[in-house]
């Protein structure tokens, strides 16, 4: 099971062991090198991966690429190679293209809690698995992007258009517009140039404002590596399309599908047709296990999201899970992967695999590699943090949840009702109850609630997410072993999910 490439890399669930020492959720590079650290340890670990090949979002397909890919994605994807290469080589069992939708207390037969209880299905099956500990590394999301018109066809986020040229290599056809703000704006810009597509202009959002409030943050910032790779991106970018800044305010227009991509910009509306609108506004941590698990969280007002509280070594509030990665906070790819050998290295002095002398000696040389390349990292949280106006739709009529079509009025109407958070909201309204589970609309409804109530966003909170947090075939269910504690696990799922009320 560990030497996969490719799509013959399936591992059939029923193969998989009932536990596991570590089992790590999510294929990055956090994931990849927290498995491969514990595994290396000594630890039996199992790293479960919805993909069909390790990489995760930033390296995405990074096996599969062909030497042509490198100059189209860039050195930084490349590097992912080694990563998931070492992962591989290690002892740790992989289950790619299987999906993780719960985590429960596992109990021994006299009712002791003995650790973590993983639901994972995959292939049409559905197993619950065993650990003793757990490292979740679920990566990021993107920020909603609420604008109107964004609900029209021609109109994703910059992330899917990303996924779509990492793993198929699709080229998007026509004018493509890109709108927004943050490093992955002119990465991705610079990625779709590189690769025959035409991109009529980038609309920079970044407030003007901003640049004074990064300046503090400046020496870090250029002793950093991320000069280099940004003047490179601006280069690329600036020197094959349009290129406009200061961008206050954007809008979707087209009647069945994007005609036109309107924006403001120094005062001015301009308009320029198009057939692709690609939104981003930076990432957020993917809070939806953490938050699900019980894990305690708080609102970091830098990176304007949720961020679950996490010790030196990554472990949570709930004892033996840790978080390593952008779902503790977001910090680069590179910091990810030393996140993830710290989180290993926690996960094996609990299990008794190292002293905490060995640990410490071993950690010392992945936090001093930590440190330096999270240098400069504040400038750019500051500088690209989205303006007000982007995070809470200043319209009315703007469509805040797309699975269930709820507008920042009506969101706004419910808290001079009585809605106080975002899962009192639930009874005026199903925002956040769609397919989704909140991923799309949770942070701009705690922002409109805490706008609306003139208070902090941590004040009012985030959605209660219940498990299953990924869809589940009933068939999956239905197959699962008639344990006693599979019969607990799926009632308790099944209870939470259809029969609890919005506190």
């Amino acid at each position: 099971m560990t030497s996969i490439t490719g799509d013959e890399a399936a591992c059939p669930i029923n193969d998989l062991a009932e536990a596991y020492d570590v089992v790590v959720i999510g294929g990055g590079p956090a994931g990849l090198s927290a498995a491969k650290t514990v595994s290396d340890l000594g630890a039996r670990t199992l790293l479960i991966d919805e993909n069909r090949t390790p990489g995760g979002q930033i390296y995405r397909s990074v096996l599969l690429a062909r030497e042509a890919d490198r100059q189209r994605m860039g050195e930084d994807y490349w590097r992912g190679r080694e990563i998931a290469e070492a992962f591989l080589r290690s002892g740790a069992h992989y289950a790619p293209a299987t999906t993780a939708w719960s985590i429960g207390p596992a109990h021994d037969e006299g009712g002791r809690i003995i650790g973590h209880e993983v639901g994972v299905s995959g292939g049409g099956a559905a197993r619950l698995i065993r650990a003793r500990q757990i490292v979740l590394a679920t990566g990021a999301l993107e920020r909603s992007f609420p604008i109107p018109g964004w609900t029209l066809p021609g109109v994703m986020t910059a992330g899917a258009a990303q996924i779509a040229l990492k793993t198929s290599g699709l080229i998007p056809e026509g004018r493509v517009v890109i709108a927004g703000t943050g490093p992955l704006l002119y990465l991705l810009a610079a990625q779709l140039v590189e690769a025959g597509a035409t991109v009529s202009a980038v609309l920079d959002t970044t407030p003007k404002s901003n640049w004074l409030k990064a300046a503090r943050h400046l020496p870090a910032f250029l002793a950093s590596g991320y000069v280099a790779k940004g003047l490179r991106l601006l280069r690329t970018v600036q020197r094959r399309t349009k290129v406009v800044r200061w961008v206050s305010a954007l809008s979707a227009d087209g009647k069945g599908e994007l005609k036109e991509v309107v924006w403001t910009a120094d005062g001015q509306e301009h308009r320029m047709p198009a057939d692709l609108l690609l939104l981003h506004q930076g990432v957020v941590p993917n809070i939806n296990f953490s938050n699900a698990t019980g894990c305690k969280h708080e609102w970091d007002e830098t990176q304007l999201a949720f961020r679950p509280q996490v010790d030196t070594w990554y472990e949570t509030s709930v004892p033996g899970i840790a978080i390593a990665g952008d779902g503790a906070g977001i910090q680069g790819a590179e910091a990810a992967a030393l996140q993830g050998s710290l989180a290993g290295l926690g996960c094996a002095s609990r299990l008794g695999l190292v002293n905490g002398e060995d640990r410490d000696q071993r950690a010392a040389r992945l936090k001093a590699q930590l440190r330096k390349v999270t240098q400069g990292r504040g400038f750019l949280d500051v500088l690209y943090r989205p303006s007000r106006s982007f995070r809470i739709p200043p319209d009315p009529k703007t469509i805040v949840c797309r699975c269930e079509e709820v507008s920042a009025g009506q969101i706004r109407a419910s808290v001079r009702a009585g809605a106080v958070g975002p899962n009192q909201m639930k009874v005026f309204l199903r925002s956040g109850m769609g397919p989704c589970q909140g991923r799309l609309c949770g942070l701009t409804v705690t922002e409109l609630i805490a706008d609306e109530r003139s208070v902090s966003p941590g004040k009012v909170d985030y959605y209660r997410l219940r498990f299953p947090i990924k869809p589940l075939k009933l068939r999956e269910l239905a197959g699962l072993p008639q344990s006693d504690a599979a019969k607990v696990a799926v009632l308790a799922d099944l209870a939470n999910t259809h029969h609890s009320k919005p506190k």
